[in-house]
């Protein structure tokens, strides 16, 4: 029997982030808030998930091509967390973020920004 373990990669007064290492990709959960205080944290985790840079993230043999993201648990993000999940500067096609149990006031949020159907967005993991 595999057991797979979540392992903590960040957490402050605010937010926690945790990775499972799927045989696809990584998936990472926010649980608590984003906002400019932690998001220069969740995008250097989110960056040593897929490059496999060492340091907290779970090293894999090879670069992974998306990161799942589950941002069920979060209560607050602004657009600084946003910007980091959604990646609106670059083009649709070199996004590497999939969002995962996209709650009704963070679609809300994304469409009142114009980046609804630009992230991908994901069924529950």
């Amino acid at each position: 029997m595999c057991s797979v373990q979540q392992r903590l990669l960040y957490q402050d007064e605010q937010l926690s982030i945790t990775v499972v290492m799927a045989s696809a990709a990584p998936v990472v959960t926010l649980t608590g808030e984003i906002d400019a205080t932690n998001s220069p944290a969740l995008a250097g985790v989110l960056a040593s998930c897929r490059q496999n840079t060492g340091g907290n993230a779970v090293v894999r043999p090879d670069p992974c091509p998306y990161v799942d993201v589950d941002t069920g648990a979060l209560t607050f993000i602004d657009v600084s967390g946003l910007r980091v999940l959604v990646m609106p500067a670059l083009p649709a096609g070199q996004r590497w973020i999939r969002l995962h149990n996209v709650t009704p006031a963070q679609r809300r949020l994304l469409r009142m920004m114009g980046w609804y159907y630009q992230p991908t967005v994901h069924a529950p993991l």
